[in-house]
C-alpha cells in the first residue's frame, strides 16, 4: 500500500514536472514569435526587403556657382560610370576588348574583372562621356551595364582656384566655396529601386520604385569675374617678371565687405586638378590670404595713423623729428632712410612712411589705448568670412608689449595679421570707420533660381569717426600724388600706402627675403574699392614695395577702370623721362642728375657710390618718381 502510494506520489510530480516544462517551452515560443512579429518585424522586413531588392541612387544634382554678374564658374552634367555583371557575360573575351578598347584600359585587367562571377557588379571606369558610353551601349552584349553619374565642370579653368575650389570624384566639395557650402550645393540624392534574386540579378517583370531627390542650391558670389581676370593676368605678370616664389591680390568693396576678387598664383586648373601630387594640390589650394599671417610693415601704418588721430594723441599741425634711427629701451631702431628724414608733420610722416614718427605715435597712445583701437579693427582675431581654415593673426598679449615692442608694433613689425584681416580693417579706416564682416556670397538660391537669402551688409560695429576718415583719406591721396608715383594714375583719385616687410625663418629675420606689398583705395576721398597687391620674395634684384608691388596695383586699377568705364576726374599732362645709369657714380654725382631729370630721391646706406639702383636704367618714369639709390 506504502510503495503504492509512493509510486503514484513520484509519478505525479513527474507529470508536474513535465507539464511545467511543456508550459515554459510554450511560454518561450509566444515570447519568440511576438518578438519577431511586432519587436523584431521591421528590421527582419528589412532584410528580407535587402535580399529581393536593389537599391541604385541617383545622385542629385549639385547647384551652380555664379559670380555676381551672373557668370557661371561652377556647372555639373551628365556622365555614365561602366558596371559588369561577370554572371551575365556570355562572351567574357568580347567583352573584355571592347570596353579595354573604348575606355582605353588595360585589356587583362578588364578581363579578370569580367571574369568574376560571385559579385554583383564590379565596377570597370567613372565618369565616361556621354559619346563613349553610347558607343558601348550600342553593341548589346550581356553583363555591361550603365549608370548615370554628375561630373563637376569649370568654365574658366584656372581662374578662383582657391576660392570656387573643387569635388572629390564622388562629387563632394573638398576645398574653397565647394566645400564650405557644401549641403547645400549637394542636394538631396534619390533611390532606384528594383526586385533581384540572392545573387543580385533583376528579376524579370520586377517593380520597379523610383525615390525623387532634391538639386542642390545656387550659389552667386560676390566676384566680379572680369575684374578676377585682370588680378590674376596681372599676378602672372608679377610671377614671372619678379621671378617670385608667390603673389596675392585681394580687392575688397569697402563700403559692404563683399569680396570683388581674390586669388593667389601660383595655381592649377579646376579641370585638371593634380590629385597625384599631394604636396602640390595643398600649396595651390590653400587660401593664403585666409590662412597665412605676416608682418604687414608699412601698410600697417594706416591703423597707427587712424588710432592716433581718433584717441587725440597727435594732430595734424603735430612735428616730429627723424635723425635715421629712434632710441627705445636702450635699443637703436633704425628708420629705412638711414640718413633720416629731418624735421616733418604727420602727414609728411606718412608720406615719407618714416619709421620714427610712427615709433613715437605708438609711444604717445601707450599700449592700452593703441591696443583698443587695433581690436576694433579686429586684429588678434578671426573676421568670420565664409572661408575655411581662418587664421586669426597674431596680436601679442597686452601685458607682455614693452616699450621697444610697442614701437615696432606702430610701424608694422612684432605684429602679424593675415591680408583679410588687414584689408578688411583698413575698409574700416577710409569707409567713415563702420567694420564689416567680409563676405564672398552675395545670394543663395534653389536650382530653379528662387531666391532663399541674399547678403544684407551691416557694419558690425564701429572703429573710427567720419572725420578722422575723412583725415585720413586725403593723406593717403597725398602719399600716391607725392611718394608713390608707381601707383599714381593720371587723373584718377587713387591713394595708398606701399610696404617692405622681412621675412621671419625659425625665428630669425631670413636675409634676403621680404614681402612687398602695395595697398590702394579708390576712390581716395570716399574709397569704394581696397585693393592689397602682395609679392612674395621676389628675386628679380629689388624688393621694395614700390617698386616691386605698386606697378602691378597700378596696373589692376587702370585695367578695372576701364572695364568699369571710369573716366578721369580731370586731363593730366604728364611727362616721361628714361631713367638714367647710375651704378658705380659718386652718390652727389648721382643726385644732380635726377634732379637735371626732375626725378626725386630716398638713400638707402650710408656710402659714397652708387652700387644699385630703383629702378633700372632705360625704364620710363614719370617726372617727380622717386628713384632708390643704394650705396656701399
Amino acid at each position: 500500500m506504502i510503495d503504492s502510494e509512493l509510486t503514484y506520489h513520484i509519478l505525479r510530480k513527474r507529470i508536474s514536472a513535465f507539464m511545467l516544462a511543456i508550459s515554459f517551452l510554450f511560454l518561450g515560443i509566444i515570447i519568440r514569435l511576438f518578438w519577431v512579429q511586432v519587436i523584431d518585424a521591421k528590421q527582419l522586413q528589412q532584410k528580407a526587403y535587402d535580399q529581393w531588392t536593389r537599391d541604385l541612387p541617383i545622385t542629385a544634382e549639385r547647384g551652380k556657382i555664379y559670380d555676381a554678374n551672373g557668370a557661371t564658374l561652377a556647372v555639373s552634367f551628365t556622365t555614365y560610370d561602366i558596371y559588369v555583371r561577370g554572371r551575365e557575360v556570355k562572351d567574357v573575351p568580347k567583352v573584355a576588348s571592347l570596353l579595354s578598347q573604348k575606355l582605353n584600359l588595360n585589356y587583362q585587367n578588364v578581363y579578370d574583372k569580367v571574369s568574376i562571377r560571385n559579385v554583383s557588379e564590379i565596377l570597370i571606369k567613372l565618369q565616361v562621356d556621354r559619346k563613349t558610353a553610347k558607343e558601348i551601349a550600342s553593341q548589346n552584349l550581356d553583363g555591361i551595364f550603365l549608370s548615370e553619374s554628375i561630373k563637376r565642370y569649370y568654365p574658366y579653368g584656372d581662374l578662383l582656384t582657391q576660392i570656387v575650389g573643387f569635388t572629390t570624384v564622388d562629387n563632394v566639395g573638398q576645398s574653397g566655396v565647394e566645400a564650405y557650402y557644401n549641403d547645400l550645393l549637394a542636394g538631396e540624392n534619390g533611390q532606384f529601386v528594383v526586385q533581384s534574386d540572392l545573387q543580385g540579378k533583376e528579376l524579370n517583370n520586377s517593380l520597379r520604385t523610383f525615390i525623387d531627390g532634391k538639386s542642390g542650391d545656387n550659389i552667386t558670389l560676390t566676384i566680379d569675374v572680369n575684374i578676377q581676370k585682370i588680378v590674376e593676368d596681372t599676378l602672372n605678370d608679377a610671377m614671372n617678371e619678379q621671378k617670385a616664389v608667390s603673389a596675392s591680390c585681394l580687392i575688397m568693396d569697402a563700403q559692404n565687405g563683399e569680396i570683388i576678387a581674390s586669388s593667389t598664383k601660383p595655381s592649377f586648373n579646376l579641370n585638371d586638378i593634380p590629385r597625384k601630387n599631394a604636396s602640390e594640390l595643398m600649396s595651390k589650394t590653400k587660401n593664403k590670404l585666409v590662412v597665412d599671417v605676416y608682418e604687414p610693415g608699412s601698410t600697417f601704418k594706416i591703423l597707427t595713423m587712424s588710432s592716433a588721430l581718433e584717441s587725440g594723441s597727435a594732430h595734424l599741425n603735430d612735428h616730429f623729428y627723424c635723425g635715421g634711427a629712434s632710441i627705445v629701451d636702450g635699443q637703436r631702431i633704425k628708420c629705412w632712410r638711414s640718413i633720416g628724414h629731418g624735421s616733418q608733420d604727420l602727414t609728411t610722416g606718412l608720406v615719407n612712411s618714416c619709421n620714427c614718427v610712427f615709433m613715437a605715435l605708438a609711444q604717445r597712445m601707450g599700449t592700452e589705448k593703441f591696443y583698443s583701437y587695433l581690436k576694433k579693427f579686429g586684429l588678434g582675431q578671426k573676421t568670420g568670412v565664409d572661408i575655411a581654415s581662418e587664421s586669426s593673426g597674431i596680436l601679442m598679449n597686452s601685458k607682455n608689449v614693452k616699450n621697444v615692442d610697442l614701437a615696432r608694433i606702430g610701424f608694422g613689425q612684432a605684429v602679424a595679421v593675415t591680408p583679410l584681416q588687414l584689408v578688411t580693417a583698413v575698409c574700416s579706416a577710409v569707409n567713415g570707420g563702420n567694420l564689416f564682416t567680409p563676405t564672398i556670397v552675395k545670394k543663395i538660391s534653389t536650382y530653379d533660381n528662387k531666391t532663399k537669402s541674399i547678403h544684407d551688409p551691416k557694419p558690425k560695429s564701429r572703429t573710427i569717426s567720419r572725420q578722422t576718415s575723412k583725415t585720413l583719406n586725403e593723406m593717403l591721396k597725398k602719399v600716391v600724388n607725392k611718394k608713390e608715383e608707381y601707383s599714381f594714375i593720371p587723373g584718377f583719385d587713387v591713394g595708398g600706402k606701399t610696404a617692405t616687410a622681412q621675412k621671419y625663418q625659425n625665428g630669425a629675420i631670413a636675409r634676403g627675403k621680404y614681402v612687398s606689398s602695395f595697398i590702394g583705395t579708390y576712390p581716395a576721398s570716399n574709397p569704394k574699392y581696397v585693393m592689397l597687391f602682395l609679392v612674395d620674395e621676389p628675386g628679380a634684384g629689388a624688393y621694395y614695395g614700390s617698386v616691386v608691388a605698386a606697378p602691378y596695383a597700378k596696373q589692376v586699377f587702370s585695367n578695372m577702370f576701364e572695364y568699369l568705364n571710369e573716366k578721369p576726374i580731370k586731363e593730366v599732362n604728364v611727362k616721361y623721362v628714361d631713367m638714367p645709369e647710375l651704378v658705380g657714380l659718386p652718390l652727389l654725382d648721382a643726385i644732380n642728375k635726377l634732379k637735371e631729370l626732375n626725378l626725386d630721391y630716398e638713400i638707402d646706406g650710408e656710402g659714397g657710390i652708387i652700387t644699385k639702383q630703383l629702378p633700372p636704367k632705360n625704364t620710363k618714369l614719370q617726372q617727380g618718381t622717386t628713384v632708390v639709390l643704394v650705396t656701399n
